[in-house]
Parts: structure tokens; sequence; C-alpha cells
């Protein structure tokens, strides 16, 4: 056919026409006017389709093999994303019943020496102004966090907040060599300072040389001016090593700290210091010893021989 202007105007002719019958079969649905035609369509052409059909089987076959085995590789490939998903949701849910326990321990802990807190999520590790042990939280001065707050979680003192930001903030922790506490030995009131000693135990200096400490003896933090830098109560550690006081004016103690330093994810930063010194309500309860079985042996001694054996031994040989 010759490109001209009629055939072009056919053409258009033709699509605006197969244009308006499709619309009028989605239309029409079931009762589409054109359903009939289909039908006869189908009548006339359907054995022709199928013979085509027969003819290029092995290969419609061939392709639908290989679409099959595409779509087995995808499936095997979406068991394995699958898998891995419930690995890594397993996780997931793994830290946050970590992270409720340790929520559930620091609110405790709160409730028994009335501290207000605020709940962080430690974020970072280390900090720009270049302090040896110091942790990032999720929270500052838009939360009401300020300068020289006391921060703990369920084990006891983390530390005290030193730089605040709009959003986050810094806390100095207390095993931190230029870290210091005012302390309290627990069921008295012999007063010392902790110092930080990075991985090692905290150094403690009591202001009473002849004071009775034994290992095993607890601390609490003794209490700021104003509750600032710290509140008193506060867990800080067991003692784990006494020196000898050689008639000094202060005795030196080594103080195992509750706080794993280098396990901190969630910690509450005291943002209300309580009505009153909570004391030593706020110790974890102290250990039950185990006690230690004993076996008691009675020997009865023989008329004629020292080493008889004890009662019951050696019956039956006797009876034989």
């Amino acid at each position: 056919m010759r490109d001209t202007r009629e055939s072009r105007l056919l053409l258009v002719l033709l699509i605006a026409i197969a244009f308006a019958l499709i619309t009028v079969d989605i239309r029409g649905g079931e009762d589409s006017p054109v359903d009939g035609a289909r039908q006869a369509a189908a009548t006339v052409f359907g054995p022709i389709e199928n013979g085509v059909s027969h003819a290029v089987d092995p290969v419609g076959n061939a392709i639908a093999a290989i679409r099959d085995s595409g779509e087995r590789h995808d499936r095997i490939a979406e068991l394995e994303r699958q898998n891995a998903t419930l690995k890594a949701k397993l996780g997931s849910d793994d830290r946050n019943r970590s992270r409720l326990r340790q929520l559930d321990t620091m609110l405790k802990v709160a409730g028994a020496g009335q501290y207000g807190i605020k709940g962080a999520e430690v974020i970072a590790i280390g900090a720009a102004q270049g302090f040896s042990w110091t942790i990032t939280i999720d929270v500052g001065a838009d939360d009401g966090i300020r300068r020289d707050m006391t921060v703990l979680n369920g084990d006891g003192l983390v530390g005290r907040v030193t730089t605040v930001g709009p959003n986050t903030a810094t806390v100095l922790l207390a095993n931190d060599p230029d870290f210091t506490v005012g302390t309290r030995m627990e069921g008295g009131d012999e007063l010392g300072f902790a110092s930080g000693q990075g991985d090692r135990p905290l150094r403690v200096e009591l202001l009473n040389g002849k004071a009775q400490i034994k290992k095993g003896d607890r601390l609490v933090t003794f209490g700021s001016q104003a509750d600032k830098p710290f509140v008193p109560g506060v867990p800080v550690g067991v003692v784990a090593r006494v020196d000898p006081s050689g008639g000094d004016l202060t005795r030196t103690l080594y103080v195992t700290p509750y706080v794993s330093f280098t396990k901190l994810d969630v910690v509450g930063v005291v943002v209300q210091a309580p009505a009153k010194d909570p004391r030593d309500m706020v110790l974890p309860a102290k250990p039950r010893p185990t006690p230690t079985p004993t076996v008691t042996v009675t020997v009865t001694p023989g008329a004629e021989d020292s080493q008889a054996p004890a009662d019951g031994q050696f019956q039956q040989e006797e009876e034989q």
C-alpha cells in the first residue's frame, strides 16, 4: 500500500474504532455488546491457536523450564533472605529484651532512691574533648539535661554530665582518671574520695586512717552540695583490697565498681534529687552464703583391734 493521505486517514480511523470498541468492551463487562463477536472469533481462531500452541510446545516447555528454574532460584534466595531477616529480628529481639531488663532494673534503683531520672541511650564512646573514658547519650538541653548531673544505671554510678548540647550530652565515666566522687561506707559514716583508674579498680582514700574496713564492704555516693554533681546513696562498688594503714592519716582502698563501663547501653540522668538521703537503701541485696555440706562418720573401736571398721561397714562379710 502506498503511503498516501487517504491511507494515513484510514489507519487513524481504524485505531480510533479499535480504542472505541475496547472502551465499550471494558465498560460493558459480562454484558458487553461485543461479547458475541469475541465468542465468534474464538470459535474461528481457537483451533488455529491450538495448533500453533502444539507446534511451539517444545520451545514453550523449554522456556517454561528455564522460567521455573529461575523461580526456584528466586524462592531459594527469598528463603535465604527471610532466614537472614529472622536471625536479625531474633538478634534485635534479644537486644530489646536486654534493654527492657536494663530499664526495669534502673527504674527499680530510681524508685529505691527516689531519684527523678531521664532515660537515655548510649550512642557513642569517647568525645572530642579528649577524655579517656566518656560516652555520648541521646538526650541534651532540650530534654532538661544540665551540666554536673549524676548519671546511673541499674547497677550503680556511671558518671556525671560534663558537656551538654541541644540533643546530646557527654558523660565522664566514674573510672576516668580525672573523675572523683565522695563516698560513704555502708552502715556507717566513714567518708572518702573515689578516683578512677581506667580499667583497674577505683582508688578510695578514706579520711579516717584507722577505719576498720574489710574486703567485701560496700560504698555509696556521699552526695554533693545542692546535689551537684552527685546525689547521695548511689551504689559505687565493693572493696576488693585494703592497704595497711601504717599510721597514715588516710587509708587506701581498692574498689571494684558495680558498673561495667565497657557494656553501657541504657542509662539514666538524675534530673531531680531525692528529698532525703536514701543512705543504703539502693544497694543490692547481699548474696547469701552457700552452705557447705558436712559428713559425720562414727567409728566404733573394737576390743582387740583399734582399727575396726565404721558402724555398718563390712557387715555382710561378718554375717558370712
